[in-house]
């Protein structure tokens, strides 16, 4: 038997779930989950089905499911459950949510490929050779920016990349590659410090005294910051912590959120609906 992981995004309607079934029963599968979501904002319908048939030709799978729920002119993507997805990971200086990364791949805790790991600047070249994974350094400037990001784009293009995740990576993309790379690009940011911004937002923090500092992982769009929210998570604080003590507690809950967006993209349960994501945990 093999094992396919099936997402369906279409205009809400009737009868689409009879037609997902009926698709899969003539592709000989049985469903080993299954969940669905209509958002009524969007009126958009969503589907996580994983299922498993004896049919090793995925395109036959996929004829079959696209030709029987066709008339709901539906956006799908299937793959085999073995296929990993291939990710891209930035980085500048900061270590901590690479290290995380690193880690739980290798632990097999993250069901990815990681097949080369980008950054600015050279100085996290040995966690990457230590991991034996391809380290390219591009310098980016604002001079040289466009031919940076060209420059990665090729290697998306050349790795066949499903997403690139920018693990505390200290440059703003630009809105032409954000535009060209919508839906494949994950970010970690601090949040519930929203009056923070710029440089040493957890010193900023401790000054006004807050009681919650968090993170954020969303896809990244043009707008700062503002993109599709995957995960977040929080840690209270209080008085005797110190600044330094907020910008321990902020990395961890940093790579603890990113780690979790990583996993829960690469098992297709994040689908995108406008500006807003259905995750299926």
């Amino acid at each position: 038997m093999t094992e396919y992981v099936l997402t369906l995004r279409c205009p809400d309607a009737s009868g689409i779930v009879h037609a997902v079934a009926s698709g899969l029963l003539d592709a000989r599968g049985n469903i080993l989950e299954q969940a669905q979501f209509t958002d009524p904002d969007q009126n958009q319908f969503c589907l996580l089905t994983r299922f498993e048939t004896p049919e090793e030709d995925g395109s036959l799978v996929r004829d079959a499911i696209t030709s029987a729920a066709a008339r709901f002119d539906p956006v799908i993507t299937l793959r085999k459950a073995e296929q990993r997805r291939r990710v891209l990971v930035m980085v500048s200086r900061f270590d901590h949510c690479l290290v995380d990364l690193l880690y739980r791949w290798q632990s097999g805790e993250l069901p990815i490929d990681i097949p080369v790991i980008v950054s600015n600047h050279p100085d996290l070249k040995p966690i990457a050779d230590a991991a034996h994974i391809p380290f390219v350094h591009i310098p980016v400037t604002q001079e040289t920016k466009p031919e940076a990001e060209a420059h990665l784009l090729r290697l998306v293009s050349e790795l066949d990349i499903d997403v690139v995740v920018l693990a505390r990576y200290m440059q703003v993309l630009s809105d032409d590659l954000c535009t060209k790379l919508a839906g494949q690009v994950i970010n970690i940011h601090h949040s519930f410090l929203p009056g923070f911004k710029g440089a040493r937002p957890y010193h900023q923090a401790h000054k006004r005294g807050v009681k919650l500092i968090g993170a954020t992982a969303h896809f990244v769009t043009a707008d700062l910051d503002e993109g599709p929210i995957i995960e977040q998570d929080v840690q209270r604080v209080g008085h005797a912590h110190t600044a330094e003590d907020l910008v321990e507690i902020g990395r961890d809950v940093e790579r603890r959120v990113l780690s979790r967006a990583v996993r829960l993209y690469s098992e297709d349960r994040v689908l995108l609906t406008g500006a807003r994501t259905v995750v299926f945990s």
